[in-house]
């Protein structure tokens, strides 16, 4: 478990490097959650079984995190939380066992916001982002600027954040929605947090591992079989 630097603080990470790995997703928590969210996890997991590395982060040290738990200040600090994820990213770039690496960005909740933050500031570094059940909305200026393509995953009954997540999709330069039949905001019903894992995996294995679509105005939504939407 290594201390990454980032910003002038050092921030508790997991990291996990499959053999023959093809890419590396750092993941952005949010929303008062932590390296140690068992949501994230299972994404992680899903993500080591296809063969990406994943990096698992704090973003605010143990002393922020008591005075967050106590006031709800930092976690909608999104300037804070994406120059911290900017920090890890270059930290990245800089390791001999990730540097060679594809990048891409995993981010719930207020962390996809600082993913498209983060992927705006990196564009050369950063190939993929797929935001779970997330406020693209809090991003700012950086939706435009994100050259990356997003995938938007969002719940069906998570009705106020979907109608900001297809409205986000419209001014990213490559997106798509993927709605969760019948899920909703934190994807606790049966099978529906597996198939945010498996559509963030065939994602990051198409633009990652493949060629991946980069270039051009490109936007899709809509549920296809078992509810997902297509991409």
């Amino acid at each position: 478990m290594p201390k990454v630097p980032s910003a002038g603080v050092l921030l508790d990470a997991d990291l996990t490097v499959p053999a023959h790995a093809k890419g590396v997703v750092l993941f952005a928590h949010g929303s008062g959650s932590s390296r140690l969210s068992p949501r994230n996890r299972l994404v992680a997991e899903r993500l080591n079984a296809a063969g990406l590395a994943t990096v698992l982060t704090d973003l605010l040290t143990a002393e922020e995190e008591e005075h967050d738990a106590l006031t709800g200040e930092l976690r909608f600090d999104i300037g804070l939380l994406a120059g911290r994820l900017t920090g890890v990213a270059d930290w990245i770039a800089a390791e001999a066992a990730l540097a060679a690496l594809p990048l891409g960005l995993f981010g719930a909740s207020t962390g996809a916001a600082a993913a498209l933050m983060t992927a705006a500031a990196r564009p050369r570094q950063v190939r993929a982002v797929v935001s779970r059940g997330g406020r693209p909305d809090l991003a700012g200026a950086a939706l435009t600027e994100t050259e990356a393509p997003v995938l938007l995953i969002v719940g069906e009954r998570d009705e106020r954040v979907l109608e900001l997540n297809r409205a986000a999709a419209g001014d990213l330069a490559v997106s798509s929605v993927w709605v969760v039949g019948g899920a909703t905001h934190l994807f606790e019903e049966p099978g529906a947090l597996e198939e945010v894992a498996g559509a963030a995996a065939d994602w990051f294995d198409q633009h990652l591992a493949g060629e991946g679509l980069k270039l051009g105005k490109h936007n899709a939504s809509g549920r296809g079989p078992g509810g997902g939407a297509r991409r």
